[in-house]
């Protein structure tokens, strides 16, 4: 697949004092749909930000429970098509597609970018459990703090446009393992643990995800389906972010700013 602009100018007229300036150029973030189909079935179309389309569409399956391990994928490829939905779409075929239910998705068709659980078809589908962590290791409280800094350090993007979201994969000494950036939550991570996934990572119970923003039940329900034993976040958690957390032995960190942070779960991992 063809590399894609994440960012395009555009002219935009800024206001200062309450007067117009003149027109000057401004970049904005992409945002495009995805058609994901398995075994050329469509199972759900998501709103992102071009780039590491089949990283996300290998996260999305993960995620959504479709697979569990990268020997389920046997390929995903683009699907070429004229005009300019041309490379919008991608068809993953499984090793053993008779395991497949289109019926079993949890997620209806269409997806925003601002959120990945609306498309939800029941509370139950909502809850499916992963394996709850087993073992994580301790982390350094000051390693934790400088992890902020790192991340909108690495931020290019966003740097240009503000106007994305970004997740990022550290080790326990703090060093940058990966990052992924999208107008999504949820597309992010889901880029960032389909890497880890086709590069057979999984699991990441070394590691610690740093997220952006907030997080949601399904940010934190995403990250166990990786493996993820520590989430920190800029923002807060949501009430059931932290409930899943606690129940599935993650340790979730939020308001990671400057020299604190709230630690909502998991809090015996962390030192000093």
């Amino acid at each position: 697949m063809k590399n894609r602009d994440t960012a395009r100018a555009i002219e935009v007229v800024r206001y200062r004092d309450g007067q117009p300036l003149p027109a000057a150029p401004d970049e904005a973030a992409v945002e495009e749909p995805l058609e994901i189909r398995i075994e050329g079935q469509s199972v759900a179309v998501v709103m992102r930000t071009p780039g590491h389309d089949r990283e996300l569409a290998a996260g999305f399956i993960l995620t959504e429970g479709i697979v569990r391990d990268a020997a389920d994928i046997f390929e995903i490829t683009s699907c070429l098509t004229k005009g300019e939905s041309g490379g919008n779409e991608l068809d993953i075929t499984l090793t053993d597609p008779a395991k497949f239910d289109l019926a079993k998705l949890s997620r209806n068709v269409f997806s925003s970018s601002s959120c990945g659980i609306c498309g939800k078809a029941t509370i139950e589908s909502a809850m499916q459990q992963f394996p709850p962590i087993k073992a994580a290791p301790s982390l350094d409280s000051q390693v934790l703090l400088q992890l902020p800094e790192k991340l909108a350090a690495a931020q290019k993007t966003f740097q240009r446009t503000g106007g994305l979201h970004a997740c990022a994969l550290f080790d326990a000494n703090g060093e940058l393992i990966l990052l992924r950036e999208d107008v999504g939550r949820h597309n992010a991570l889901d880029k960032l643990i389909g890497h880890q996934l086709l590069a057979k990572q999984l699991p990441l119970g070394n590691s610690i995800l740093l997220l952006s923003g907030r997080v949601s039940f399904e940010m934190t329900q995403k990250a166990l389906a990786g493996g993820i034993a520590v989430i920190a976040a800029i923002s807060a958690p949501t009430s059931l972010a932290i409930e899943f957390a606690r129940a599935n032995h993650q340790t979730l960190i939020g308001f990671l700013r400057g020299d604190t942070m709230n630690v909502y779960a998991g809090a015996e991992r962390i030192t000093r």
